[in-house]
């Protein structure tokens, strides 16, 4: 098993993305992030990747193919498995989220889950809000979460009224 990590960086608008697996998987996307020293740069293994965010941005893709490998506990999967049928353009609350997956007393530790998604953007945690409506915590700052949530409704609304 190969265990070097690859990496690329991108720009975007709401600043640079970091990828980061193998030749094969995304394992991560950080926004902001920095490669740790160990790692190798390779940009051709994340081309794939980097297309389909770019189309995102521009406001041609809602849905993502990129192979993955998300590694958490089980509990962890399972959040971020319901955090991949939240449908463009829409949000759901912790609670949801948590009785989407058959827990509902775990709202609080959705929230943790969610906070450690590995792939974020890809993997949709900033979907996630408060049950009030309010933009609760996230790890690339509430003012991302804010640009990609209307990013997507834009983009929605636009697509309703074409």
């Amino acid at each position: 098993m190969n265990d070097l990590t690859l990496y690329t960086q991108m720009k975007s608008p709401i600043g640079e993305l970091l990828l980061f697996g193998d030749e094969h998987v995304l394992r991560g996307l950080y926004m902001d992030g920095r490669p740790r020293t160990d790692w190798k740069r390779a940009d051709e293994p994340f081309a794939n990747a980097r297309a389909q965010l770019d189309e995102y941005f521009a406001g041609v893709r809602s849905e993502f193919d990129i192979e993955l490998d998300l590694r958490g506990s089980a509990f962890q999967r399972a959040v971020w498995d319901a955090l991949l049928e939240i449908p463009y353009g829409e949000t759901r609350s912790y609670g949801e989220i948590a009785r989407r997956i058959g827990r509902p007393d775990r709202a609080r530790a959705v929230g943790a889950a969610n906070g450690s998604n590995p792939v974020s953007i890809v993997v949709p945690c900033h979907r996630v809000i408060g049950a009030d409506g309010s933009l609760t915590g996230y790890g690339g700052g509430l003012e991302r979460k804010r640009w990609l949530l209307e990013h997507e409704a834009g983009v929605a609304q636009l697509a309703l009224t074409s």
